[in-house]
Parts: structure tokens; C-alpha cells; sequence
């Protein structure tokens, strides 16, 4: 019941961050800056405590169901934007372009059965939660830099100008993007290597090209591409803004997509 509480409760408070966020709600001046963050990290840590309580209810972390694993990554996800507006002064301008992603992974949260689910017993080792860390981390890491990079994108247009008229310019947000970017893709590869690890533990094979694990390499591959293209092509911040676009897309559908339709022993540990 309080696990719940908390948790409704955090959802709220994601929601109102989001529509605070917008230049033309109802706060402005220093607390319209301000607000937006604040009641992000406030839904952030009673989401915390809500996933605390269920961990300790059922035994084991958020890993096994679709509505643990929604839960665990929008915490996640809304953790390292908040993270993010600590080190980075320009990041705290751009939390609008995140709420898309959040809101969905909200409200697809609401929908989903809450009951718990069981753990396998490959799942009882450290290297899960390993493999979890180093995945919510790459997730977290790409969806800053995909918020960061879609500023420039949604600037062509008159709405997005007038939205983000106070986010850094094209060129800051295209090199900080770049930066997230360049840290997502070594928590990914390191996902991979421990996952990697942990199947040979598991079921005695490294790898097996399952469904899950050819997403994810593809997911993987995709951001290698992006960043070796941006070095060497140097394109607009715009479509390197289109094509973190992309990356993330991709990444979306292997997180969330993949585990639930895939029939290997592999399913929903991130």
C-alpha cells in the first residue's frame, strides 16, 4: 500500500515537472527555473523509497516483470537528468525534450500489471546487477544526450524556438550531446561484456545471437557509428541531433520491445 503511494506519488510529481518545464506555464522568473528540477528530484526520491519498499517486499530487485522493469528505468532515466542538471548548467534547460520519453514509459507503467514476478535462479548472481547497472547507465546517459541534441532539431520550427529560446546555443548542445553520447556508448559496451560474462555463467555460451542480444548489438553498433560519423563527417547539429534520434529509437525497442516478444532464456533483467 505505501510502496503504491509513493509510487502514484512520484508519477504526479514526474507529470507537473514536465508541464512546469514549459516557458509558458503558469511560474516564471527564477522559480520557474528552479521548479521544475526541484519537483523532478522530489518524484526521484520517493520513487527511491517506493522501489525499496517493493524490493524488500518480494526479495529481489525490479528486473522480472514488465511493470518492475518500466518502473526501474523511468527512475533511471529521470535520475540522470537529474544528475545531469547538477554538473551541467546548460542541461537544466532542455528537461522538456525528455519529458516525451518519460511520459511515455509513465503512463505505460499505469497499464501494466503490478503484480510481482519470479526470479529465475540465473538471475541470483552479481553479475545481474552488473549487467542492470551498466545498462540503466548507457539508457540514462543517451537519453541526456539525445535531450541535449534534439534542441537544435526542434528549433527549426517555430514552437520549438520559442520553447527552448533560453537552452545554450546549437553548437553547445551539439559538443555536450557528443560527450553523453561518447559515456553512453562505454557503459554499453561494458553492459555487453558483463552480460556476456554472465550468459556463459548462466546458460554456457557467451554468446548466441538470440533476439535480445542481436538488438543490442545492433543498438550498440548504431551508436559507434553515430560517433564515429561525427567525428569524421562533422555534420549539422541538427542531423547529428536526428541521428542520436535514431540511436535511441533503437535502443527503446531493445529495452522495452525485444525482452517481452523474444523466446530466449534472456528476458527483462534490464
Amino acid at each position: 500500500m505505501v510502496e503504491s503511494l509513493l509510487l502514484w506519488t512520484a508519477l504526479s510529481l514526474y507529470g507537473l515537472s514536465m508541464a512546469l518545464a514549459v516557458p509558458a506555464g503558469p511560474v516564471h522568473g527564477a522559480v520557474r527555473e528552479r521548479l521544475p528540477r526541484t519537483l523532478l528530484e522530489a518524484a526521484v526520491a520517493l520513487h527511491t523509497l517506493s522501489l525499496l519498499l517493493r524490493w524488500q517486499a518480494h526479495g529481489h530487485g525490479p528486473f522480472t516483470t514488465m511493470h518492475e522493469i518500466l518502473s526501474s528505468n523511468l527512475w533511471s532515466l529521470s535520475l540522470a537528468l537529474v544528475l545531469a542538471t547538477w554538473a551541467v548548467r546548460e542541461a537544466r534547460r532542455v528537461l522538456l525534450a525528455a519529458a516525451p520519453v518519460l511520459a511515455v514509459l509513465g503512463l505505460w507503467l499505469l497499464m501494466a500489471d503490478n503484480r510481482p514476478g519470479h526470479l529465475p535462479p540465473t538471475y541470483a548472481t552479481t553479475l545481474l546487477y552488473l549487467h542492470t547497472l551498466m545498462g540503466k547507465a548507457y539508457l540514462g546517459l543517451l537519453l541526456v544526450a539525445v535531450a541535449l541534441a534534439a534542441v537544435p532539431v526542434l528549433r527549426q520550427h517555430g514552437l520549438g524556438a520559442a520553447l527552448f529560446a533560453r537552452a545554450a546555443d546549437d553548437r553547445r548542445c551539439d559538443e555536450l550531446a557528443h560527450c553523453f553520447a561518447a559515456f553512453a556508448f562505454v557503459f554499453e559496451t561494458l553492459m555487453l561484456i558483463v552480460g556476456a560474462v554472465w550468459a556463459q555463467d548462466a546458460w554456457g555460451r557467451y554468446w548466441a545471437w538470440d533476439p535480445l542480444e542481436s538488438w543490442a548489438f545492433a543498438s550498440w553498433l548504431a551508436l559507434a557509428l553515430v560517433q564515429h560519423a561525427r567525428a569524421t563527417l562533422r555534420p549539422s547539429p541538427v542531423q547529428h541531433g536526428l541521428w542520436l534520434a535514431g540511436t535511441f529509437m533503437l535502443a527503446f525497442v531493445t529495452f522495452f520491445g525485444v525482452p517481452f516478444i523474444s523466446t530466449a532464456p534472456h528476458k527483462g533483467a534490464v
